[in-house]
């Protein structure tokens, strides 16, 4: 038996309108149901539910509202059907670690506010991924060294939408990019290493041979440097490839080599723990005997032992703009080409500041 179902009433933006009908289960509910309480076309239901045309906030309001009294849920493989869409967003990396958490945090706010399912795929080939491809999602985020260019140029002939992190398109491939401002930062870093704390023979630890962010803060050490007058010396800049463990061999290396230095530069905050740790098994003191900085401003830099004098970059905000600006290529909305977002140097005892005297 059915039973009679409660009335509703609502009022969206001077539209009122009393709906009652007898319950039934809600796969029993059509779009021609919806059409008919909220008294619009099967085809403006149709344009609202699937986003292929604009309605009115008014319509789009009262249609909402009848979907939600009839308890109406579009069948999902019908959307896709209607709309040749997945309703779903690809996120690409290398690899995983600590940096990509508050990154996902951003990236999920806006995929799920803006109605997308995120399926992430971590690989180490940088070919077109056949998972995250057009079959199976609406667009791709792609994090720096996941793809080659030739897969990037693949998905640019397929019309695929593609946002980079951390990565500038090949110069012929209009492909937006969000990234974080490097150079100053890590001027302004070593600046301050040179100033205040008096440092002179200071260790650049890279990241990845082709990796940008680590480019640019090593311009940023380079001009720092001419800046004081000092000479730029090979022999403080080693690779680091944002791994603790390749950091930590290479500052050993450096203390074995006996290469004398003041201060270390981590590209990055892991880069940085791992020199810590070689510098703590050599018995040299930080920041007494050398000054130690990273970049990023990972979680566990405030609570390292000395805490970690570093620069903060957006990581979230990156992964907010990223998705916000593939949700807007897949509903063919305007780009930015290229989003630039600032970093700021964060002070503590690791460099030197609190522990003088």
């Amino acid at each position: 038996m059915l039973d009679s179902l409660r009335k509703a009433h609502y009022n969206v933006t001077g539209y009122s309108n009393r709906l009652q009908m007898t319950r039934s289960k809600a796969s029993s509910i059509t779009i021609r149901d919806v059409a008919r309480h909220a008294g619009v076309s099967v085809a403006t239901v149709s344009r609202f539910i699937n986003q292929t045309a604009t309605v009115s906030p008014e319509v789009a309001a009262r249609v909402q509202a009848t979907m939600t009294e009839l308890r109406f849920v579009p069948h999902a493989s019908a959307q896709r059907l209607a709309t040749h869409k997945t309703n779903a967003l690809g996120l690409l990396v290398e690899n995983l670690h600590d940096y990509f958490s508050p990154m996902f945090t951003g990236i999920e706010s806006v995929t799920t506010t803006a109605g997308f399912d995120l399926l992430i795929s971590s690989s180490h080939h940088k070919e077109f991924p056949v998972t995250l491809g057009p079959h199976n999602t609406d667009g791709l985020l792609v994090f720096w060294g996941s793809l080659s260019e030739a897969s990037l140029m693949h998905a640019c002939d397929l019309h695929f939408p593609i946002v980079l992190i951390h990565q500038s398109p090949p110069r012929e491939l209009a492909i937006p990019c969000v990234t974080v401002e490097n150079k100053a930062a890590s001027m302004r870093l070593v600046d301050h290493l040179i100033e205040r704390h008096g440092r002179r023979r200071i260790v650049y630890l890279r990241g990845p041979d082709d990796n940008e962010d680590s480019y640019w803060r090593e311009m940023g050490y380079r001009e720092a440097l001419a800046a004081h007058g000092l000479p730029f010396d090979p022999q403080l800049v080693a690779a680091g490839n944002y791994e603790r463990a390749v950091a930590e061999a290479a500052t050993c290396q450096l203390l074995r080599a006996g290469v004398a230095f003041d201060a270390v530069f981590g590209a990055d905050d892991e880069t940085a723990l791992g020199a810590l740790s070689a510098l703590r098994s050599a018995g040299r003191r930080v920041p007494q005997d050398v000054s130690v900085v990273g970049f990023d401003d990972q979680r566990m830099s405030a609570y390292l032992t000395p805490p970690l004098t570093t620069v903060r970059a957006p990581t979230e905000e990156v992964g907010r703009r990223a998705a916000q600006q593939l949700v807007n290529l897949v509903r063919q909305k305007p780009v930015e080409p290229l989003i630039l977002l600032p970093t700021e140097l964060v002070i503590r005892q690791s460099c030197g500041c609190g522990s003088e005297g």
